[in-house]
C-alpha cells in the first residue's frame, strides 16, 4: 500500500498514543512518589495500554505494505497542583484520542477503504470504554474530596486484576507488554 491519507493520518496517530503512554507514565510518577500504589498502578497499565495501542498501528501498517513513521513525542505534564488534575488530564487525553480515532474512520470511510475501516471499529469501541473509565474515576476523585484514600480503595475494589486479553483487538508490533 502506497501512502495515503489514511496511512499518513495512523502514522501521526501513533505518535500521538506514544505520547499518550508517556503522559500516563508522568501521572503514575507523580502518584508512585505520593505512595498511591493504587492510582500508580492504574496509570502504569493505561501507559501500557497506550504503547500496546501505537504498536498495534504499527503492525497493521506493516500488514498493509504501508510506510511506517514513528515520530517524536512532547514532554508530557509532570507537575499537578492536586490529586484531581492528573485524572482530569486523563479523562481530557482519552477524550481528545477518541475524536482522533474518529477522524481515522472519518477519513478511512472518504477514501472507501473498507479495510482500515473495519480496524478502526475496534478502536472506537476502546475509546468509549476509556472514556467511560476516566469519567468514573475523576467522579470519585472529586467526591473524594481530600480523601485521596477513597480513590485507592475505589481503584484496589473496582480495577479489573488479571483481565483476559480481548481476542478482538489487533495484534501489535512486536508483541504487547
Amino acid at each position: 500500500m502506497s501512502s495515503t491519507k489514511f496511512t499518513e493520518a495512523l502514522n501521526l496517530q501513533v505518535g500521538r498514543e506514544f505520547a499518550a503512554s508517556q503522559q500516563y507514565i508522568a501521572i503514575a510518577v507523580w502518584f508512585d512518589d505520593r505512595t498511591l500504589p493504587q492510582l500508580a498502578a492504574f496509570f502504569y497499565g493505561q501507559a501500557l495500554e497506550e504503547r500496546n495501542h501505537a504498536m498495534m498501528m504499527v503492525q497493521y501498517l506493516l500488514d498493509t505494505d504501508a510506510p511506517v513513521q514513528i515520530p517524536g513525542v512532547a514532554a508530557p505534564k509532570t507537575d499537578f497542583i492536586d490529586y484531581r488534575e492528573p485524572v482530569a488530564l486523563a479523562l481530557e487525553q482519552e477524550r481528545t484520542v477518541g475524536q482522533e480515532i474518529e477522524g481515522l474512520s472519518a477519513i478511512a470511510h472518504d477514501e472507501r477503504d473498507h479495510t482500515s475501516m473495519n480496524y478502526v471499529n475496534w478502536f472506537l469501541k476502546e475509546q468509549v470504554e476509556e472514556v467511560a473509565t476516566m469519567t468514573s474515576l475523576l467522579q470519585v476523585t472529586e467526591r473524594a474530596g481530600d480523601d485521596i484514600w477513597q480513590v485507592e480503595d475505589y481503584i484496589a475494589r473496582e480495577s479489573p486484576r488479571d483481565e483476559p486479553a480481548d481476542p478482538t483487538a489487533p495484534g501489535p508490533a512486536g508483541g504487547g507488554v
